[in-house]
């Protein structure tokens, strides 16, 4: 399919598309960010998408997709995925009161299986990779009469993402400028065709992760992408999406992983929210200064998801505070006698450092015979308190190293 024959996404189908979903997508709030809107000279507002039900905006597709399958619902859907698609289709599903069958590989997350199996749906695992699932889902259509639900490339799926698209125009009066995820391409080219069937001069910029950027600058990895933003890291455009996407977008910017982890953190720490990495590349953009905010009006970042692989919090929150100068690992070499690591716990008391991690060192370093080494990693309020407590640990007699 070339540019001139995208297929076309009217208001009357994003209207229709809104109805669907009625009863089940919620109109979630659009929240000002005063931390994003000092740190970029602009007026910027949040979307966030990561309250929507299921954890991410896919609900507003599924439930459209649903809808229109008519009769032909009743014999069950099917889909091949490990993440909020999946999660939004069994819910849907749900609500219909349909069957649904979801395939997904042998790595894919347990709580994201767990999660469907919650929501009414049949799990099946196996497979390698997420092809692999596509692929068992698209046999098992065919063989069983059950629809299959492309979790992008289809132009209902689009209309029903393109509702999003309505609700800024709703919210936001002197929009100017939307900064949205870029994966597949349903959720971006929706919502910029939402909106600019409204007001043309209001610009839609998607955002790629540097891992994954087929959109952007055409990088495809032969093998599994590693990347906080997994949710977009698509290999290839759809047949559908990309003549939307060409069309529709005004620009496509890409971040790298620190960028995406800085954003996570910084709406967790500042936003009081919790976002995914796929949808927090909007506000990446922004900290990085891959996208400015609109010289007019408000600029609005689609946070898309919310559903966080509790693993990595920890690895996040860490990585913040050594930047930020709040983590200090000190090595100090202690007598190995009764009362020596008290000592030394003592002097961290009385400066005001608290003990996260501790553990004692023998092997591989010089140590006198009756002495030991002692790792510690130590929570400051910041660098010029990093300072005085090592200054500290030093006039108490320790030999130590940061």
């Amino acid at each position: 399919m070339g540019k001139s024959d995208r297929p076309t996404i009217t208001r009357n189908d994003i209207d229709a598309a809104r109805a669907a979903g009625q009863s089940v997508v919620q109109h979630t709030p659009v929240t000002g960010s005063y931390s994003l809107s000092q740190r970029t000279g602009g007026r910027v507002v949040l979307k966030a998408e990561n309250l929507q039900r299921t954890g991410s905006f896919k609900i507003r597709g599924a439930m459209n997709k649903l809808a229109s399958l008519g009769d032909a619902a009743s014999r069950g859907v099917t889909a091949g995925s490990a993440g909020n698609h999946a999660q939004s289709l069994a819910f849907a599903a749900r609500a219909f009161g349909v069957p649904c069958d979801i395939f997904v590989p042998d790595n894919a997350p347990i709580a994201k299986i767990a999660a469907c199996r919650d929501y009414g749906a049949t799990v099946i695992e196996g497979g390698d990779s997420l092809d692999d699932a596509v692929g068992s889902a698209r046999a098992r259509a065919d063989e069983s009469g059950m629809s299959f639900c492309h979790p992008y490339d289809d132009p209902i799926v689009i209309a029903g993402q393109a509702t999003l698209g309505l609700e800024l125009l709703d919210d936001i009066a002197d929009l100017g400028r939307v900064i949205v995820p870029l994966g597949g391409g349903g959720l971006a080219s929706g919502i910029a065709i939402a909106v600019k069937l409204h007001d043309p001069s209001i610009e839609v910029i998607g955002v790629q992760v540097e891992a994954c950027a087929p959109y952007a600058n055409g990088i495809v990895p032969d093998g599994p992408v590693a990347t906080l933003a997994d949710g977009i890291a698509v290999k290839r455009p759809g047949t559908f999406t990309a003549p939307l996407v060409e069309h529709w977008l005004d620009d496509v910017v890409v971040v790298d992983e620190d960028a995406v982890a800085d954003a996570m953190v910084l709406l967790m720490e500042r936003s009081k929210l919790y976002v995914e990495g796929a949808g927090a590349v909007g506000v990446s953009a922004l900290l990085a200064e891959r996208v400015k905010p609109a010289e007019q009006g408000t600029t609005c970042v689609v946070l898309s998801g919310g559903n966080v692989d509790l693993g990595v919090v920890p690895g996040l929150i860490r990585r913040h505070e050594t930047q930020a100068g709040r983590r200090l690992i000190v090595f100090v070499r202690v007598s190995d006698r009764p009362g020596g690591l008290a000592r030394l716990l003592a002097v961290f008391a009385e400066h005001g450092a608290s003990v996260i991690d501790i553990e004692h060192v023998r092997d591989g370093v010089d140590l006198h015979v009756r002495e030991t080494g002692v790792n510690a990693v130590l929570e400051v309020r910041g660098p010029e308190h990093a300072e005085r407590v090592v200054t500290a640990i030093r006039d108490a007699g320790y030999d130590v190293r940061v």
